[in-house]
């Protein structure tokens, strides 16, 4: 089932119960989706650009978290962390940070990388391979650790 449908009837559910914040959630999501594919003219959306989308949005949600709990808003703060665990439930399985380091120490032996100076192979390969399964950022970091 794509992931459209899965929202679709997350919003159905997320209606029956009442749950404000889920459906908030859940239609912004959709609204990414729908926009999306009205700028590919109608064609589908492919599962690395839902993933993607999923990403984008919990990424927007966590930084506005982290401005709102620096300037005191904690009401506002706490919707956000909220709307983030919704939209997470999406996501696949991420990777521990063990794991992670696993695949990255595996990535560097593909491509040889040697130095810091090598970053931007094995950034291009493991956000490649780890799309979905970790953030960009937690997977730079374990790379500039790994190089180092």
């Amino acid at each position: 089932m794509s992931l459209e449908l899965t929202i679709s009837e997350a919003i159905k559910t997320a209606m029956r119960a009442k749950d404000r914040v889920a459906l908030d959630s859940l239609r912004a999501v959709k609204s990414q989706i729908l926009l999306l594919k009205t700028e590919a003219l109608g064609a589908e959306v492919s599962s690395e650009q839902e993933i993607a989308i999923l990403q984008r949005m919990i990424k927007q949600r966590k930084d506005s978290y982290e401005q709102f709990t620096a300037q005191g808003r904690n009401d506002l703060a706490e919707v956000e962390d909220a709307q983030m665990k919704v939209i997470e439930k999406f996501l696949p399985a991420q990777l521990s940070p063990e794991e992670l380091e696993v695949e990255i120490k595996q990535i560097i032996s593909e491509t040889g990388a040697e130095s810091i100076k090598d970053l931007g192979k094995v950034m291009g390969l493991a956000s490649k391979n780890l799309a979905g399964k970790s953030d960009g950022k937690s997977i730079s970091e374990m790379a500039k650790k790994l190089l180092s």
